[in-house]
């Protein structure tokens, strides 16, 4: 999926000069975390979200370091504080050059900046201006509506278990061969023998994931590769 497909459009904005009282409350009545900060021709210059707003004089909340570190620190550092939680323009308070894709970029793509950048929303950009944006929330929603989709008729028990074998062997971290799957009546009986007790779990949920599976028993032994001792599947 591409960014275009799941992002919130149009997003709501606003500009660097915008009070920093008016642009708290945009984002409490519009239900929203961040706002994209913009020009007048709608080009990206930064993000105000939540966390900008944390340390503030107002609630007594601004930085408070021991003199020593203040030293080691210089002035600088003090006075970029300073202005960080007294100012109440929004160019002040926001976080400058942020992340942005593009509408055809991959949520993969989207999901791996959030993750690197810690940040909970990126900005999509048409030809330089701001079109939408994805938030984790858009994400949730990417995933109930696939989830969904994915709801497909149940199969005989001839294609689950044909298409619950082709999905195991398709996984990296699974043992070819020592797996045994039978179905009857879209239960799956899962036995044979596991290396890696973790294992155990990926393969439930392969088998849950299948289309028409009513019900998963697991009957799998886990035997070390070490020492050949094992332990009989759960109870």
């Amino acid at each position: 999926m591409e960014a275009r497909q799941v992002m919130t459009s149009p997003t709501i904005t606003i500009g660097p000069d915008v009070p920093v009282r008016q642009a708290i409350e945009t984002m409490l009545r519009a239900h929203v975390s961040g706002l994209p900060v913009v020009d007048a021709q709608g080009a990206l210059l930064g993000i105000l979200s939540e966390g900008d707003l944390l340390r503030r004089a107002e609630i007594g909340t601004q930085k408070h370091r021991p003199k020593w570190l203040d030293f080691l620190l210089g002035p600088g550092r003090s006075a970029q504080d300073y202005v960080h939680s007294h100012s109440r323009r929004v160019s002040d308070m926001m976080t400058d050059e942020p992340v942005s894709v593009s509408e055809e970029a991959s949520l993969e793509e989207v999901v791996a900046l959030m993750e690197k950048k810690r940040i909970k929303r990126v900005p999509v950009l048409r030809n330089d201006r701001v079109v939408g944006i994805v938030t984790r929330s858009d994400l949730l929603r990417a995933f109930l509506n696939a989830t969904e989709a994915a709801e497909l008729p149940a199969g005989s028990d001839e294609q689950i278990s044909r298409d619950l074998i082709a999905e195991v062997e398709r996984q990296n971290w699974a043992a070819p061969g020592s797996i045994h799957i039978a179905v009857r009546d879209g239960y799956v009986t899962l036995s044979g023998t596991i290396f890696d007790e973790r294992e155990r779990d990926a393969i439930r949920v392969c088998a849950e994931n299948s289309p028409g599976v009513r019900g998963v028993t697991d009957q799998m032994v886990w035997v070390d590769p070490v020492n050949g001792s094992f332990m009989s599947p759960p109870v």
